[in-house]
C-alpha cells in the first residue's frame, strides 16, 4: 500500500516519523498541500494522513482507491465523514495525545492576562521601571486567581485537566452542562454543572475545550459575552469557530471583559487585515495555535498515527470517527 502525509509541516521539524514511515514501504511526505496540489498529492494513495488540509465530498469521489484517512488531530471538521463513509473511507483521529501541553499552555494564557507579565515585561524592555519614583511600578491591574471561579465549556478529559490547574490554585470550578465534550462523563471529576447562561454569570474565568460542532458555531458571541462579569477573563484554546471575534473585539474594547487568550481562530492562518491584529490591544493575548505543540505531545500523536494504521491493516480499525 502506498501513504501519503499532506502536511508534514504542521508536526514541526523535531519529531521522529518512524513509527510512521516503517509500516509502508512507500510513503510521499509533502511539507504542505494547497487546493491545486491537492489532486497531485493524494494520486494512487491508499492510506492519507493530514491535520487540516480540506478533503470534501468531491476531493474524496475523485480519490476512491483512499482507504484510511488518519487525521493528525482530535477535530474533524476537514474531512466530509459523510463522504467518506459513502466511499467506504475509514476515517480515524488523535485523542488525548495533547492534554498535558494544551493544559498547561491554556494556564500560561491565563496567568500571563492576571499578572499583566506581558505589559509589565514590554516597559521593562522600554526603560519604564528605570523612571519609576518608586522601587516598583503596578501600572497594570494585577488579579489573584485564588478564590475566584472558573467556568469550564467542555468537561472533557482536557476541561478536567484544565479544572485540575484550576484547582490547584485554589480556584473553585464549575463546569457546564454539555456542549458535546469527549471523555468519560461518568468517571469524570465531580463539580457543579450548570446551564451555559449561569456558568458565564458566575465565572471570574471562562475557558472553552469543547469542539466545533454544526450546533456551537459562535457560541461565544455579542449576547453570551453580555452575561459575563465585567472583571471577567475569556480562554479559547478549543476551535475558532466557537467565537464571534467581531463580537470579542467589541467586549474587549468596550471594557464588558477584562481580557482575553486565544490560541485558535476561525481562519488560520489568518490574513494581515484580519481585525484581531490590525490594532495592538493590551488585553488580548493571541498564541499562533500551538497549545497542542510540545514535542512529547507531537510524539504521541505520531504514535498514535502508526496505531491506526496498523490496526487498520490489521483488519481492526481504531478511533474511527465515522463508523
Amino acid at each position: 500500500m502506498k501513504g501519503v502525509i499532506l502536511d508534514a509541516m504542521s508536526l514541526g521539524p523535531d519529531p521522529d516519523l518512524t513509527p510512521v514511515t516503517r509500516l509502508l514501504d512507500d510513503w510521499r511526505i509533502f511539507m504542505a498541500t494547497n487546493r491545486d496540489q491537492l489532486t497531485d498529492h493524494l494520486l494512487d494513495a491508499d492510506i492519507v494522513l493530514t491535520n487540516k488540509v480540506q478533503l470534501p465530498r468531491g476531493v474524496l469521489q475523485n480519490h476512491q482507491k483512499i482507504k484510511l484517512i488518519s487525521l493528525m488531530a482530535t477535530g474533524t471538521n476537514n474531512v466530509d465523514l459523510t463522504a467518506a463513509t459513502d466511499f467506504n473511507i475509514v476515517v480515524s483521529n488523535a485523542v488525548g495525545y495533547a492534554t498535558p501541553s494544551v493544559s498547561q499552555h491554556t494556564f500560561a494564557l491565563l496567568l500571563n492576562l492576571v499578572t499583566q507579565q506581558p505589559n509589565y515585561l514590554l516597559d521593562t524592555q522600554q526603560g519604564r521601571w528605570q523612571q519609576s519614583p518608586v522601587f516598583c511600578r503596578l501600572d497594570h491591574p494585577i488579579t489573584e486567581l485564588s478564590g475566584k471561579t472558573m467556568g469550564i465549556i467542555g468537561w472533557g478529559t482536557l476541561g478536567q485537566a484544565v479544572g485540575a490547574l484550576a484547582q490547584a490554585f485554589g480556584m473553585n470550578v464549575i463546569a457546564a452542562h454539555s456542549q458535546g465534550s469527549t471523555g468519560d462523563q461518568k468517571t469524570a471529576a465531580a463539580v457543579d454543572r450548570h446551564p451555559l447562561e449561569k456558568l458565564l454569570k458566575l465565572s471570574d474565568v471562562v475557558s472553552l475545550h469543547c469542539p466545533l460542532t454544526a450546533n456551537n458555531h459562535h457560541l461565544i458571541n455579542s449576547e453570551t459575552l453580555s452575561l459575563m462579569k465585567p472583571g471577567a477573563f475569556f480562554i479559547n484554546t478549543a476551535r475558532g469557530g466557537l467565537v464571534d471575534s467581531t463580537a470579542l473585539l467589541s467586549a474587549l474594547d468596550s471594557g464588558q471583559i477584562a481580557g482575553a487568550a486565544i490560541d485558535v481562530l476561525t481562519e488560520e492562518p489568518p490574513r494581515y487585515d484580519d481585525p484581531l491584529f490590525t490594532e495592538p490591544r493590551p488585553n488580548l493575548l493571541i498564541t499562533p495555535h500551538n497549545a497542542w505543540g510540545a514535542i512529547e505531545a507531537r510524539q504521541r500523536l505520531i504514535q498514535q498515527m502508526a496505531e491506526n494504521i496498523e490496526r487498520f491493516c490489521q483488519g481492526s480499525p481504531v478511533r474511527v470517527v465515522n463508523a
